[in-house]
């Protein structure tokens, strides 16, 4: 097939405008990120005192150089802990992504000790939670860099601590099927916490700082009226030594980096799964760059998904399936980075016939095994007499029945809307894509607060009408804004990343760059052979 001719005027006043609102969104990104690194680096001189790395200077020792990092829930508790959009922290006071690891893909978490001690946030377990969950789906070593005051007394909540239990189990359950997990333990690890050193296949222990104990000291002097010393009741010495929780014991921050890249590298992780056969590719005609000002981020204004899709693909090179028919939803076969694909995109709202060719086009896509991309800009499936006459419901069952079905990998990202029984048929959030990831200027929800403010004041005249009354017309401003405001509030790309509803939010530049990562990381899933067991690795 002929690449794609693109007809993007880059030198239009539109181009502009989109490309300035982008980069507004993507600055605000940057500058929340930063926000959470800054308040963290105010405890630099406290860890140099103690003769420790700040937890992200761990991280980069741990990760190999130049070689890909891909961060994950990066804005996770952004507005939750906190709900002023100017004073809250994202990341749930956990560094998280995949990485290599002495040449091994692995999922890594790094407790955040510079915020609050590392202690917990009330999206921090979930985050916990969902990584090791990844990392079981995708057979990827996890490796936990541990140092937390916990869970913080002073908010406790029940859910927490009810939740906590599943970072545990799920800790159990990839050793069990086969993922080996790892814990460096650079300072505390208290109460619950001290089950994750306790439930990994392999740790290593700080000397001095690493600490591990069901109950602290002051917790066993109230409980029991010990006077405990804490390095004998549970310092990393004792462990290495006489309870035998530690295999390994560094004399400080970088000996145990150094000592968890040396173990994870002589495992022999990778001679498990054979490389990828080399495939040429061309990078995609057009600039990553003209993204920017091709995505308008008003989903209201609708642009042509081919052209982000020619941005995206090898060669800008893709076939379209049925291109007459449905022809708001755009379904092509490509290849990303040598790895074949099929991708799935909006070019308006969609009707029966779009609904209908999706559905068709999954199960091809099924039948092929090759992994389905989404890109979501949808405000809905269409609604009204002709739509409903014409089946619209069976039609979008038969592609929300699809979506949920088809046996092969899913990757979604919100680019634009995501609204609405759309967003099931686009394999949102509750449809379980392997990979989900947002654009800053994404929106999503069940519908925008012009949409459900319009819907309640029809709903409010028709009240009106059969009571024989005029509706309050002042009231029904005041109702309409107060639901505009409420809506709109929970719409934006921030707001719902900060409570993981997707796996981070990302520069959509990179887009392209992130694919290929994750195509890669499916692929070694798919073509690596565990050791699945019954319980997993119990310590003896």
């Amino acid at each position: 097939m002929p690449a794609f001719v693109s007809r993007l005027d880059v030198h239009s006043d539109a181009y502009q405008k989109n490309r300035l609102e982008q980069l507004e969104n993507i600055e605000l990104l940057h500058q929340l990120q930063a926000r959470a690194k800054a308040v963290s680096e105010k405890r630099r001189p406290r860890f140099e005192e103690r003769g420790q790395l700040t937890p992200r200077d761990r991280l980069a020792r741990l990760l190999d150089v130049g070689m890909p990092f891909v961060e994950f829930f990066n804005l996770a508790s952004y507005c939750v802990d906190d709900p002023n959009r100017e004073t809250s922290l994202p990341g749930a006071s956990i560094l998280a992504g995949i990485g290599y690891v002495s040449g091994v893909r692995s999922m890594i978490c790094v407790d955040d000790s510079g915020i609050n001690a590392g202690a917990a946030t009330e999206r921090g377990f979930d985050k916990l939670t969902a990584c090791i969950q990844i990392a079981i789906a995708n057979k990827l070593p996890f490796i936990h860099l541990v140092e937390s005051a916990g869970a913080n007394l002073m908010a406790y909540k029940i859910e927490g601590w009810a939740y906590a239990g599943r970072v545990f189990y799920s800790l159990a359950k990839a050793s069990a099927a086969g993922v080996p997990t790892f814990t460096i333990l650079h300072g505390p690890s208290t109460a619950g916490g001290a089950y994750m050193p306790g439930m990994s296949d392999y740790n290593v222990g700080v000397k001095n700082n690493g600490m591990a104990a069901l109950g602290g000291a002051a917790l066993v002097q109230a409980a029991t009226g010990e006077i405990a010393d804490e390095r004998e009741l549970g310092g990393t010495e004792m462990h290495a030594s006489v309870s035998g929780l530690m295999e390994h014991l560094a004399e400080d921050d970088a000996d145990g980096i150094h000592k968890m890249r040396e173990l994870v590298g002589r495992l022999g992780w990778n001679s498990h799964c054979p490389p990828k056969p080399e495939s040429d590719f061309q990078d995609p005609l057009y600039d990553a760059e003209e993204i920017l000002g091709l995505v308008p981020t008003d989903y209201k204004v609708p642009y042509d998904s081919r052209e982000l899709i020619a941005r995206l693909v090898d060669g800008s090179d893709f076939i379209e399936f049925s291109n007459r028919f449905g022809t708001n939803l755009v379904c092509v076969h490509a290849s990303i980075f040598g790895h074949d694909v099929a991708l799935v995109a909006n070019n308006g709202p969609m009707g029966p016939d779009e609904a209908a060719k999706g559905a068709h086009f999954f199960q091809t896509v099924d039948q092929a095994n090759i992994p389905l991309i989404f890109l979501n800009n949808i405000t809905g499936y269409m609604v009204g007499t002709e739509y409903e006459q014409a089946g619209m419901i069976k039609h979008g069952a038969k592609m929300i029945q699809a979506v949920s079905n088809i046996r092969v990998p899913k990757l979604s990202f919100y680019v634009g809307a995501s609204y609405g029984a759309g967003n099931y048929g686009m394999s949102g959030f509750g449809y379980e894509p392997d990979f989900l990831f947002t654009w800053p200027s994404a929106s999503s929800g069940v519908m925008g607060g012009e949409q459900a403010a319009a819907t309640m004041e029809a709903v409010a005249y028709a009240g009106a009408k059969r009571r024989g009354t005029e509706p309050d017309l002042d009231a029904l401003a005041k109702q309409s804004a107060a639901i505009i405001s409420h809506f709109d509030s929970q719409c934006d790309a921030f707001y719902s990343s900060g409570r993981m509803l997707d796996q981070g939010m990302i520069d959509p530049r990179d887009t392209r760059k992130i694919c290929g990562f994750l195509l890669q990381t499916l692929w070694e899933r798919e073509h690596r052979k565990t050791q699945p067991n019954a319980f997993g690795i119990s310590r003896m």
